[in-house]
């Protein structure tokens, strides 16, 4: 009889650990959806560092699921009040030195955002990691002291992204996105970010340093501060349009 329970416990405990293995999809998908929510609200600081200057930026954030996200530049005083506007696919940027919104097309998705590391679709996430690229577990690797899932993500063949491959390693224990490697369409390695400073950030512990290094460009990086982050702040879509550009403060 005893053999019996300890037969049965063994097989149940092996279930338990079959049904806890997740695929890389859904690896993929708790990271992204662990620094998403449903919505969010917060304040960011990001420095730009290059061999001979820095050069400082602060802003307000808003998002909406993968749909939505705006962007308001608080400082420095020269950029203060710049609008970024993501709705869906289209991106647009609200200039009030100019008094003008000017559309930023696809093509210039891969460019940098505000003189930084960081490209506009780094900025309002116009692709997305879950739904525009296959997703292969590779294996598993201690980076940084955590262990973590090794994943291959490779855009889909009529997926509007501007990455040709991209490595992620989330984390073990909270499915944090810990590195990830940037390759262009010829695989070249083209940035790597490193993520750290795991703190709580509203209802959840979050990475709040991000440096988006360069490969090609010695002594230059960008480093990406979370200040203060609220989750499912229940903000409407009605808050992300062009008219709201120009009244957010």
């Amino acid at each position: 009889m005893k053999t019996r329970i300890l037969f049965l416990l063994m097989v149940a405990g092996l279930n338990a650990a079959n049904a806890q293995e997740l695929t890389a999809t859904e690896i993929i998908r708790k990271a992204d959806n662990k620094t998403r929510g449903l919505s969010s609200q917060g304040t960011m600081t990001m420095t730009v560092i290059r061999p001979d200057w820095t050069r400082t930026i602060t802003m307000k954030t808003w998002s909406k699921g993968r749909d939505y996200s705006l962007v308001l530049i608080t400082a420095p005083a020269k950029d203060k009040g710049q609008v970024f506007l993501k709705i869906r696919t289209e991106m647009w940027n609200w200039v009030p030195s100019i008094d003008k919104t000017i559309k930023i097309p696809p093509s210039m998705m891969l460019q940098s955002w505000m003189g930084s590391d960081f490209t506009n679709d780094d900025l309002v996430k116009q692709s997305s990691i879950v739904v525009d690229y296959t997703h292969k577990l590779l294996n598993r690797e201690k980076v940084r002291e955590m262990e973590c899932y090794k994943i291959e993500l490779i855009p889909l063949p009529d997926a509007a992204v501007v990455w040709g491959k991209v490595i992620m390693w989330v984390t073990v224990n909270g499915y944090d996105t810990w590195m990830v490697e940037y390759y262009d369409e010829d695989n070249k390695l083209v940035n790597i970010s490193n993520n750290y400073d795991i703190r709580q950030m509203g209802d959840r512990e979050i990475p709040t340093r991000l440096e988006m290094i360069p490969q090609n460009k010695k002594g230059q990086k960008t480093v990406m501060h979370i200040d203060e982050m609220k989750f499912n702040t229940g903000v409407d879509e009605s808050f992300f349009s062009q008219q709201n550009m120009k009244k957010i403060k």
